[in-house]
C-alpha cells in the first residue's frame, strides 16, 4: 500500500517542480524585456554625431565637456555646445541645469536628437572623479582651542 501512495506523491512533486521552473523562466523573460526597455545608452559626442541617423527617436546619454562661451539661457532652460575634443554637438536643455553646471564642466546629457540640429535634453548630470580628496584646511592652534579636560587646571 505504501508503494501505491508514494507514486502519486512523486508525481505531485514533479508537477510542482516543473511548474516552479516554468514560473521562474517566465519571470526571467519578463524582467529581461522590461529592463531592456529602460536601458539608456551612453555615447561620446563623436559616437552620437556619427550614429545620428540610425538613432532615430531613441533616448540615450551623450557625454562631453561644455564648450566655453557657448552657454546661453533660454525661456525654458539652457542652450550650449558639448565636445569630446573631436566633434561638437549643440544641446537644448529644458529645465534648470545642475548647480555645478558651467563652461568647461564634464557633463552627461540625457535625451534624444530633436527635429533640428540639436540634441534635446531633459536631464543634465555633472561627471566627476570617483576619488574624494578633502579640502586642505589650515588649523590655527592656540590655548583657546586646546582640548579641555574636566578636572584639569590649565595655567594661564
Amino acid at each position: 500500500m505504501s508503494a501505491v501512495a508514494t507514486k502519486p506523491a512523486r508525481k505531485r512533486r514533479a508537477i510542482v517542480a516543473i511548474s516552479l521552473c516554468g514560473v521562474a523562466v517566465v519571470a526571467i523573460v519578463a524582467l529581461t524585456v522590461v529592463l531592456s526597455n529602460n536601458v539608456v545608452y551612453f555615447r561620446t559626442v563623436s559616437e552620437a554625431v556619427s550614429s545620428r541617423k540610425s538613432d532615430g527617436n531613441h533616448r540615450f546619454r551623450i557625454a562631453g565637456k561644455v564648450v566655453p562661451g557657448s552657454v546661453e539661457e533660454t525661456k525654458t532652460g539652457v542652450k550650449f555646445e558639448i565636445t569630446d575634443g573631436k566633434k561638437t554637438a549643440q544641446v537644448v536643455h529644458v529645465g534648470d541645469p545642475p548647480s555645478l553646471f558651467k563652461p568647461g564642466a564634464p557633463v552627461v546629457c540625457e535625451g534624444r536628437w530633436g527635429t533640428g540640429a540639436a540634441f534635446d535634453s531633459d536631464r543634465i548630470m555633472i561627471r566627476h572623479g570617483s576619488e574624494y580628496t578633502p579640502p586642505k584646511v589650515k588649523i590655527k592652534t592656540s590655548g583657546a582651542l586646546a582640548p579641555q579636560h574636566p578636572g584639569v587646571v590649565h595655567a594661564a
